[in-house]
């Protein structure tokens, strides 16, 4: 989105508009819905403005829910915006742990800022973007919350002379600034988000860079969470040697996603906790935590049941202590399967019932799918280099009966698994 095009949506007339047009959805609705637009006379900007606002807020569903509908958004800002029920659980921690007012530097479009304000805490936006902030302000607005169009250095670079805003002034004052210009004393209940930028900037087509580029750098990211309580979002693959020793490391994972990791310094890294494992289903949540990487369950052979633990656990490397939980063992030292006799599950895995085996072998598999009357296969794979799609076109499916194919290696052993899920808990 062009500054232009926000200029013309801003206006009592474009958010008429916008409310007006409603969803849309498709790309053929998106094509309908400007030529209806520029039919009954609206000038371009606008157009372009309403309807490709109407277009991400029907995709926004997913991540916000009914909020969307009163929100605004840049393409690339709903693509790295925390999910809301994710974001929540972010406001969850900084409560807990007795803070009032955040400062978010880097807050994109707003969605952790606005978890937090709803969750009660004064709460300042800052973004280097100026249509980005524009809409943060507005997204925003109900609550309160000041925003700015600023870096995160220089927002961080005032916070010594202009506190976080808060409840409770009394103590401001302890939130000093040294000779050398670094905040090192923290005024109580105070805090510091940030969500590095991962891509590229625009607010369309962006691309990853690497983590040397992220703005601001990690170098002074990291410099600011050893002073501030801080949490930070990071991508859930990023390099597990370059974070803080001292910090905690929590992998969230959401509906099935491992959608981040989030590195807690100060009062928001728990006591004796530096790996955790956050499992985000639904309105559910689930937690493993731990003070160190667990240790790896000895390999043992297939067995009853095999389970896939969930990616925020495997990134967490937390794979053994779910399988002393499961009475289980690793299906192979260097790939993340379970196996067990134990009729047992938890939130953190995924497990199936072992019906029989097979060589990873279109051939076989279909001989075994066709005596079983399968026509439907949902198909898993770890430790081989299939594309599912692709393998299933070469299996023969034919039935009513359904069921899930399992392909992996067992040492040099390329193997299909044909099994039943096991109902979560």
């Amino acid at each position: 989105m062009e500054m232009s095009e926000l200029r013309a949506l801003l206006t009592p007339v474009g958010l008429e508009l916008l409310d007006a047009v409603g969803p849309i959805e498709s790309t053929a609705e998106v094509a309908r819905a400007v030529s209806r637009l520029r039919a009954a006379g609206h000038s371009p900007d606008l157009v372009s403005a309403v309807v490709g606002q109407a277009h991400l807020r029907t995709k926004a569903r997913a991540k916000f829910g009914e909020f969307a509908q009163r929100m605004l958004f840049t393409r690339a800002g709903l693509e790295q915006a925390t999910r809301l029920a994710v974001a929540a659980r972010h406001a969850q921690r900084l409560r807990a742990a007795g803070i009032t007012a955040v400062a978010d530097l880097g807050c994109g479009i707003g969605g952790d800022a606005l978890a937090f304000a709803g969750a009660g805490l004064e709460v300042l936006a800052v973004d280097a973007d100026e249509v980005t902030s524009a809409i943060a302000a507005f997204n925003l607005a109900p609550f309160g919350s000041e925003v700015r169009h600023a870096t995160a250095e220089d927002a961080y670079g005032s916070l010594g002379r202009v506190p976080l805003p808060r409840s409770d002034s009394s103590d401001s004052a302890e939130a000093g600034v040294q000779d050398r210009g670094k905040r090192t004393a923290v005024g109580g209940g105070q805090a510091i988000w940030m969500d590095p930028a991962r891509r590229t900037s625009g607010h369309s087509e962006t691309r990853r860079v690497s983590a040397d580029d992220y703005s601001p750098s990690l170098d002074w990211a990291f410099d600011v969470a050893s002073q501030m309580p801080t949490g930070m979002k990071l991508g859930p693959a990023h390099d597990r040697d370059a974070l803080p020793d001292d910090c905690e490391a929590q992998w969230v994972s959401a509906d099935g996603s491992v959608v981040e990791l989030v590195v807690w310094t100060g009062v928001l890294a728990r006591d004796g906790i530096r790996r955790s494992a956050l499992i985000i289903r639904g309105d559910r949540s689930y937690e493993l935590t731990a003070a160190a990487d667990a240790e790896d369950a000895p390999v043992r052979e297939l067995g009853a049941y095999l389970h896939e633990p969930d990616g925020a656990v495997i990134r967490a490397r937390l794979i053994g202590d779910v399988a002393r939980s499961l009475d289980a063992g690793m299906l192979d030292p260097h790939i993340a399967y379970l196996t067990s006799d134990a009729a047992l599950t938890s939130p953190f895995v995924q497990s199936f019932r072992v019906r029989e085996t097979m060589p990873a072998k279109p051939a076989a598999i279909s001989a075994v799918l066709t005596r079983n009357g399968i026509g439907t296969v949902e198909i898993k794979k770890r430790g081989m280099d299939v594309d599912p799609a692709a393998f299933r076109k070469k299996l023969k499916l034919k039935g009513a009966e359904s069921a899930t194919l399992i392909l992996t290696r067992i040492g040099s052993q390329r193997l299909a698994i044909l099994a039943d899920r096991v109902p979560a808990p």
